[in-house]
């Protein structure tokens, strides 16, 4: 899995390419933790290349939810592909992190 990370004001979008499992969590995980120990509160993960998640991926969200939100953070999904989104509908994610079409619905939202 590949993350590419850019800003657009105080946003903090991360690009995630390939597939998120257990073997590739851990980059996810380190990268969502780095930018919270520096003070990020929006953050937007954008799922337009991602290919596959597991239950390990979906730790990692439910873990970075839990440390933004005490704190009044954000993370919003967007751009997913159907066969992922169906993912977070049956692990019932989608309840708990908002889930967006697009990149520019998610900075309107955040």
């Amino acid at each position: 899995m590949e993350v590419t990370e850019r800003r657009e004001g105080d946003v903090t979008i991360l690009m995630l390419s390939g597939s998120l499992d257990s073997n590739t969590s851990s980059v996810l995980e380190d990268r969502i933790m780095a930018r919270v120990q520096e003070g990020d509160q929006r953050l937007i993960l954008d799922f337009g290349r991602l290919d596959y998640i597991s239950s390990a991926g979906l730790r990692v969200l439910n873990k970075a939810t839990k440390k933004l939100g005490p704190g009044g953070g954000r993370i919003i999904l967007c751009s997913m592909q159907d066969y992922i989104r169906e993912v977070f509908e049956i692990a019932g994610f989608d309840y708990i992190l908002p889930i967006v079409p697009s990149l520019e619905e998610a900075l309107a939202k955040v």
